[in-house]
Order: C-alpha cells, then sequence, then structure tokens
C-alpha cells in the first residue's frame, strides 16, 4: 500500500459546516445537491423525460437524493458503481397537533423518532427544523437555529435515586419540550410562529415534517484537536464524504470504467421502508431509466446490474475505553485507524470475501488504511442499508464506514482524520 494520503483538515472543516448547516434529511440533501451543482450536476425531474446524454445528473425525493455521473463513451451496459447512505438520524418529531402544555408551561408535543439515547437529549437548547408544506402545493424549508426549546430534567432533589439507580424515561411523558409561559394553549400557535418566521402568510402551511435539533456546533475536541464532536454523524459523514467522492470522480471525466452514483436514502433509522427509503423502488427506478436513457434494453439492464457494486457507508463502533468488554476482543476498531469494513456472518451486514476484496482494492489505491469491524458474539449486531440494497436489487454489496463513539446521542464523537480517509477510498471506488 502507498502512503496515507496527508490529513487535509480543510475536509472536515467543511464536514462539520454540512453537519451544522444540514438538521434534517431535508436540508442535508439541499446541500449535497448544492455542492454538485458547483461540481457541474444538473438536477432532472422524475416526471420528465430523461437523456442519455453525458455528465452529471441527480434527483431529490423528499429526503432522499440519487446523483449519478455518466462519462463519455458509457454504453446501455455499462455497469454502476454506488455509494450508498442514509440521511437520516434518531431525534424528537413534531406531533400533527404540536400544542401542548400543562401548569403554566407551554410545549411541543414530539414522537421519538428512530433509537435515539433519550438522556443526551435532556438540558439541550434545542432548535427545530424541517419541511413545510404549502396550499399551493409548493414546500419551503425552515431552520430555526436559535435556542428555541428544552427538555428539562427532573432536579436530583426529587429523584434521589437516580445516580444509583439509573435514569428512567418515558418516551411520552419525560421526553416533550417546553418553548415559553402561558396558560392558554392554543391550537396552531406554532406553525404560527413557523409561518412568520419564514416570511409566509399566515395560514398558508396545511402540513409540516418538523424536528428538534441541538443548536450547539460542531467542534474540535482534544489536546490536539484531533477529535470531532458534533450532531448526527450517523450518517451525514458519510453523505459529506460520498458527495466529495461523487464530484471527485466526476471531475476525472472520460476514462471511468463504471457509472459513479451516490444513493443517500431517508428512514434508515425506522427500516428503510418508504418512497424514499433504501427499501423502496427509488434506487432501482434510477438505474433502470438511466440504462434506458442510453438506449440499453432489459437485457442491458440485466448486464448493468451484474457488474454492479455498491459501498454502504455508515457509522460504526469504535472500541469504548470505559466499555471495551463490549466489543469482540479481536476487533477493535479505532478513531483515526481509517474506515472500517463491516462484517456479519448473519447478514447484518453485506460484506462478504468477494466485497472484502474490493474494498481493499480500492483502499490501496487510495492509500488509506481500514479496519474489519465484528461485533462482540454476546451482543446484538446492528444493520444497515447494505443486505436491504443487496436483497432488493441484486447488487454486490458491502458494508463499511467510520468508526465513532456515541452512536445516537445528540453530540456524536469521531476522529478528525477519519472523514477524509473516507472520502479517498470513497473517491478511489468510484472511479474503478
Amino acid at each position: 500500500m502507498s502512503e496515507p494520503p496527508r490529513f487535509d483538515r480543510g475536509h472536515t472543516d467543511d464536514l462539520m459546516s454540512f453537519l451544522a448547516a444540514s438538521p434534517t434529511p431535508y436540508h442535508a440533501v439541499a446541500n449535497a445537491a448544492e455542492r454538485l451543482e458547483k461540481a457541474g450536476f444538473r438536477q432532472v425531474a422524475e416526471t420528465d423525460a430523461w437523456d442519455g446524454t453525458a455528465g452529471g445528473k441527480y434527483l431529490l425525493r423528499g429526503g432522499a437524493i440519487v446523483a449519478w455521473y455518466v462519462p463519455e463513451g458509457a454504453e446501455a451496459h455499462t455497469p454502476f458503481r454506488i455509494v450508498g447512505a442514509h440521511t437520516d438520524s434518531p431525534n424528537l418529531r413534531v406531533k400533527p397537533r404540536p400544542d401542548s402544555g400543562a401548569h403554566g408551561w407551554r410545549q411541543v408535543a414530539v414522537e421519538i423518532y428512530g433509537g435515539p439515547l433519550l438522556n443526551s437529549w435532556l438540558d439541550r437548547d434545542l432548535g427545530l427544523a424541517g419541511r413545510l408544506s404549502l396550499r399551493d402545493g409548493t414546500t419551503r424549508l425552515v431552520d430555526v437555529d436559535r435556542p428555541l426549546l428544552r427538555v428539562p430534567q427532573l432536579a436530583i432533589h426529587l429523584d434521589r435515586a437516580v445516580n444509583s439507580d439509573g435514569l428512567k424515561l418515558d418516551k411520552q411523558r419525560h421526553m416533550q419540550p417546553v418553548w415559553g409561559l402561558g396558560e392558554d394553549v392554543r391550537d396552531g400557535d406554532l406553525i404560527a410562529f413557523l409561518e412568520e418566521t419564514a416570511g409566509l402568510p399566515n395560514g398558508s402551511v396545511t402540513g409540516w415534517d418538523l424536528m428538534v435539533h441541538p443548536v450547539e456546533p460542531p467542534a474540535y475536541l482534544g489536546r490536539d484537536r484531533e477529535l470531532v464532536a458534533g450532531p448526527r454523524m450517523d450518517n451525514l459523514l458519510s453523505v459529506h464524504a460520498g458527495t466529495a467522492a461523487l464530484a471527485a470522480a466526476a471531475g476525472r471525466g472520460s476514462g471511468l470504467p463504471s457509472i459513479p452514483v451516490l444513493a443517500a436514502f431517508d428512514h434508515e433509522e425506522n427500516g428503510s421502508q418508504s418512497d424514499t427509503g433504501a427499501d423502496g423502488p427509488l434506487l432501482g427506478t434510477v438505474l433502470e431509466r438511466s440504462v434506458h436513457a442510453r438506449g440499453g434494453s432489459l437485457e442491458d439492464r440485466a448486464r448493468a446490474l451484474a457488474g454492479t457494486v455498491c459501498l454502504s457507508s455508515d457509522t460504526g463502533h469504535a472500541v469504548h475505553p470505559n466499555y471495551a468488554e463490549r466489543h469482540d476482543p479481536t476487533h477493535h476498531t479505532r478513531v483515526d485507524g481509517g474506515p472500517i469494513l463491516k462484517v456479519n456472518v448473519n447478514n447484518r451486514y453485506a460484506t462478504d470475501g468477494s466485497g472484502r476484496a474490493v474494498f481493499a482494492a480500492a483502499c490501496e489505491k487510495a492509500g488509506v488504511p481500514f479496519q474489519t469491524f465484528v461485533s462482540n458474539n454476546a451482543m446484538p449486531c446492528g444493520t444497515t442499508i447494505g443486505p436491504i440494497t443487496a436483497a432488493r436489487h441484486g447488487i454486490r454489496t458491502v458494508d463499511i464506514g467510520v468508526a465513532i463513539l456515541s452512536m445516537h446521542s445528540v453530540r456524536e464523537l469521531c476522529g478528525a482524520k477519519d472523514p477524509f480517509l473516507l472520502a479517498n477510498a470513497l473517491t478511489a471506488f468510484l472511479e474503478g
């Protein structure tokens, strides 16, 4: 293997900006699209006819983005190289009737999305962001990125055993944030506030997809600033790296042996079963339409998918210094040790030996070290979009990622070098 690339702190700086500007999946895909536009990509609509011309294209659907670059000379049966990721993170999401409160407090009714570490949301300054659906059929993104809400923890004087017995939180009773004072709770107050914030006429919002987010920005941490703390690294770290890798691969222009693709899905944290999730038809439809736009047949589609490989990139667990016994004793993945290859023989991850060889070749080409992650046999293993992608589309899929601590916390922790190393490995993979 060649020398690893020198750490480019500029990439990690940009990741931190991306995290801060992407409090929801809708903002994340808009920011990814903006970066791709600057690299020469153009947006296509699903309702339009697609052409087979060379160049970069992308489509947005809700909180998902699929982008691809067709090099000059690509044939109808040219295979794809796909980086898969997801845009959603566990959080608190606003209910259909958001205005609530009691005992002089005004509150916002929220539902728990995914599997967050609930205690990490307590006593935090929280903002509110998401997508507003308007009466005229359009949508508008909104982001109140200032201290607006707070989920207050019960004082220790009223829960004397909390430090000895552990914190016990009821998802319905204990996780509703406060956002003001007042005895009179009126339906429509929160949405009216957001309409005013977004500069919209009163009564113009008829639907919403809103979620709570911490307003504390990402930051370097440690004596030598060798760590990064921030929200939504699971899995916007991979979305950001995949976007950078696709733009870099497209910059190479002609000569690519495959068609590089970024597919960043929503709803991974609750099973991927939606029209914007990995278990939906979105990716398959895009790949098929791309083949047909280049004059391909059903046979060409089958040939293209037979040669296609997907790297499913998602964060994984770094060995925890205070809980090392929870990890496999022979597979201690470390932060800043390079991207991780995820393996599980029960197909919680899609990696097999041939997939390992593909990833190893990409890392060797990029001069990037990599590690292997396997769960402790006594602990349940998580999963990703990898097995779903492999099963739904019949394409070879490899699960990889970056090792982090505090996964599913409101604020996660990674090494400052790993995001750049991942982006380098993904670029080498997409370039074939």
